[in-house]
């Protein structure tokens, strides 16, 4: 156990590099390890490659983060597997933003990787992602600046001792990078609370008297989209501290069945599933479908489609696939087929039961019926949608 610069007390966890943490049990699995993780070889390996300047605090220099993001192979022959897949600018602007005073903003539709890309930037600049505050309606403004002890409160007063820091506050006082998710979602006057903190650099304690100065190395990353309902603008003021950099959706059906493929494979070893490339085919047809149905239009151009309500997303997409994996595994053969991922695409789409229902029964007739080779497709569609 150690004590931080804010007087806070922090407890030091062992067995990062296999995904245990304090309070699980002997040889425990994490279901979901942390960034930093479940790729501590590939930091390691980048850490004792890099050779090139790196900012006060960081654990990598700007080009090995970039590298850790995009992918890459190392001298010694490691291969860093991408993290995201897109733009190589977009990743070095993120990157390069980090390395000012200027916070980054990760802003996009939902299921563009906006929070994958913050952790693994958290992960590999300051190897610790964990520094999060989740953004919603009910967010406090305890979450972004501090909150109490009551019981060391009543019992000293107001003290360093009684005080709790938030993950933003230990990221200044120890020269790191928090990540707030979903800032749209919360509250406009608690937004604002970070217009100190990102302008001045400083979190005033008015209840002591005193203030925690961030230390050279602190930074921070928020996410937002605007297409969900209630979400709250950013103020003028708030929205000039930050850098913005918009990620896209992928801009090919090629890119996104690789990004696809490749959650599913990570989802799918730690779930025990079987091997994507036995179910390619049926990837390909989810991504088809929801890029058809998000651009308003069939692959060939022939056809305009209604779009449903629903982003239909990337994310969307691994989530369907993942989710078809396990009924193959449990009561299929295994192999990925039409059956097992209709009903998931059934979900995705129709979330309007009365509007999106018709604009899914028009695709199915006038797309899906006369593509050739996808007549299993066909008929597992129907049959779900009865």
């Amino acid at each position: 156990m150690t004590v931080s610069e804010t007087g806070a007390t922090t407890v030091t966890t062992t067995g990062a590099t296999t995904g245990t943490t304090t309070g699980q049990g002997a040889g425990a699995e994490a279901l979901r390890p942390h960034a930093e993780d479940a790729f501590a070889a590939e930091l390691k390996a980048l850490a004792a490659a890099d050779d090139r300047p790196r900012p006060v605090n960081w654990r990598l220099s700007p080009w090995a983060v970039s590298t850790y993001l995009l992918g890459g192979a190392l001298p010694d022959g490691t291969v860093i597997t991408p993290k995201y897949v897109g733009p190589r600018r977009i990743v070095e602007v993120a990157v390069t933003t980090l390395a000012t005073d200027r916070a980054l903003l990760l802003l996009g539709v939902p299921g563009t990787a906006k929070t994958w890309v913050s952790e693994h930037l958290a992960a590999a600049v300051s190897g610790d992602s964990t520094l999060l505050v989740q953004g919603t309606a009910g967010t406090p403004e305890e979450a972004i600046r501090y909150g109490w002890n009551y019981a060391q409160l009543l019992a000293h007063g107001p003290s360093r001792d009684a005080l709790v820091p938030s993950p933003v506050m230990r990221a200044m006082a120890e020269g790191m990078t928090a990540r707030i998710e979903e800032l749209t979602r919360i509250p406009a006057d608690v937004q604002d609370t970070l217009i100190t903190i990102l302008s001045e650099k400083t979190l005033p304690i008015p209840e002591l008297g005193q203030e925690v100065q961030a230390v050279r190395g602190f930074n921070l990353i928020a996410t937002a989209n605007d297409r969900d309902r209630g979400v709250n603008d950013l103020s003028s003021a708030l929205r000039r501290r930050f850098n913005t950099v918009v990620l896209p959706l992928p801009a090919t059906s090629e890119a996104e069945v690789d990004i696809v493929s490749r959650r599913v494979d990570q989802i799918g070893r730690s779930l025990d599933l079987p091997a994507v490339p036995e179910g390619l085919e049926e990837i390909r047809r989810v991504v088809t479908v929801f890029r058809e149905l998000r651009d308003g239009v069939s692959a060939d151009g022939r056809t305009k489609l209604k779009s449903p309500s629903g982003t239909l997303s990337t994310a969307e997409a691994i989530s369907v696939v993942t989710g078809g994996l396990a009924l193959a595994a449990h009561f299929g053969d295994g192999i990925l087929q039409p059956g097992d991922v209709a009903a998931g695409i059934l979900g995705a789409v129709v979330r309007d039961p009365a509007a999106d229902r018709v604009i899914w029964q028009e695709y199915l007739e006038t797309v899906v019926r006369e593509r050739d080779g996808w007549k299993d497709f066909y008929r597992a569609c129907r049959e779900v949608s009865a």
